[in-house]
């Protein structure tokens, strides 16, 4: 697999298409669109905050930085590649990319129905740090220190 790399504009579509392929799955089970379907991905590309991995690409992470922390704002893979190791790449990126802008942790929102999710998280040491009502969706924020 190639290596991480900023999205272009480009990768739009492909960007697209991905989120909409891995999140698809979701939508019924929680019984609305999951939140990083309805994202500006022009303006998301165009601030920088959009990496991707593969030639195709194959997956994507979205990521900003804020106050002391960076989001992971979305993790998607190309389905046909789940179970292969892209997401954790992408998240191992994120840890790297935290590190080089001196944010001593990550932190994300997921839904509370999406539970292998939140286990996958936790297997990577995430560790809930909340819940709440967030755009009519229930949702568990994690994070995750640096050491």
């Amino acid at each position: 697999m190639d290596g991480v790399r900023p999205a272009a504009a480009a990768d739009r579509a492909r960007v697209e298409e991905i989120v909409e392929a891995a999140y698809a799955p979701w939508a019924e089970a929680i019984g609305t669109r999951p939140m990083p379907m309805d994202d500006d991905y022009v303006a998301l590309i165009g601030a920088g905050h959009v990496y991707v991995t593969g030639p195709g690409p194959d997956g994507l992470i979205v990521l900003i930085p804020e106050d002391g922390v960076l989001l992971v704002d979305n993790v998607a893979v190309d389905p046909a590649l789940h179970g292969t190791g892209v997401g954790t790449r992408l998240l191992a990126f994120a840890e790297d990319r935290a590190r080089d802008l001196g944010l001593p942790r990550l932190r994300l929102i997921t839904n509370e129905r999406m539970t292998t999710n939140i286990a996958r998280y936790e297997r990577l040491g995430y560790r809930e740090t909340g819940r709440e009502v967030l755009k009519a969706r229930n949702v568990v924020h994690m994070a995750k220190a640096l050491t």
